[in-house]
């Protein structure tokens, strides 16, 4: 065990002096880590409401021969702070509360068998204090293929069945079912240094239909920097009669990227 964890400290250690390196050696080009890096956002307001929201996002590949890992952690939070006046005395009372509170994290290994095929094994976990499933958890097995391959887009499919586990704040329940589940990512470069992206997101099963789509427009800045600006669309089929079945997120955050 001890080794392992010596191991591993080592690789972690290592992958920032990787990244450093001048890119022009070639053994920088090798580095297995990859990804879009970190994303960050922050928005703020001040006036007769104080309005606050951040959301951040980390996402990395590490490649190893035939074997491709992956992680991706999302997190969102946005408070708010107003006054109330009564009506009676005419007292001014400071209040707060927070309007969105939501994690997600989700990690995947896939096993090449040639260009474009591989083997998926994909966990998810989401915690959602606003949502009807103020809690998910996913676990799918899948088949992956590149569907459409140009020199400046490519559209890539992931298919396959899964189990996944909610709970059900409306009634205190705890559901667990089997989903077919799908995952499709397309990206077509309109410039040079300009990204249109979309993934989409499908879990289905026998009591709720999740869906989550992802539309950004990433243009850099430098080999490492990024502007995007993104569009988030949730849906869930079977939600609380007082709660919308699609919610909506809009974005505008810096990345940074591996590379």
């Amino acid at each position: 065990m001890s080794l392992r964890v010596t191991l591993l400290a080592s690789l972690l250690l290592s992958a920032p002096v990787a990244f450093a390196q001048d890119t022009t050696d070639p053994a920088a080009m090798t580095s297995p880590w990859s990804g879009s890096g970190g994303e960050l956002g922050f928005a703020s307001a001040r006036g007769n409401s104080n309005t606050e929201s951040a959301n951040g996002r980390l996402r990395l590949r590490y490649t190893d021969d035939d074997w491709v890992h992956s992680m991706d952690l999302f997190g969102l939070r946005s408070r708010s702070e107003y006054t109330e006046t009564n009506d009676v005395d005419g007292t001014v009372t400071k209040r707060s509360n927070t309007t969105a509170n939501r994690y997600t994290g989700s990690a995947g290994s896939a096993l090449q068998l040639g260009e474009h095929r591989q083997i998926t094994a994909t966990v998810r976990y989401e915690r959602d204090d606003f949502a009807t499933y103020d809690r998910q958890s996913s676990f799918g097995l899948g088949y992956g293929t590149r569907l459409m391959d140009r020199d400046r887009f490519y559209m890539d499919a992931q298919i396959g069945p899964g189990v996944r586990r909610t709970h059900n704040t409306e009634d205190d329940e705890t559901r667990t079912g089997l989903i077919g589940r799908g995952l499709f990512d397309v990206k077509y470069s309109l410039t040079p240094n300009t990204d249109l992206v979309n993934t989409l997101l499908v879990e289905s099963g026998s009591y709720n239909t999740f869906g989550q789509n992802d539309l950004g427009v990433s243009v850099s800045m430098n080999e490492h920097l990024a502007l995007k600006a993104a569009w988030q669309a949730r849906y869930n089929s079977d939600v609380a009669e007082d709660k919308r079945k699609t919610d909506t997120l809009t974005t505008m955050n810096v990345v940074y990227k591996f590379k």
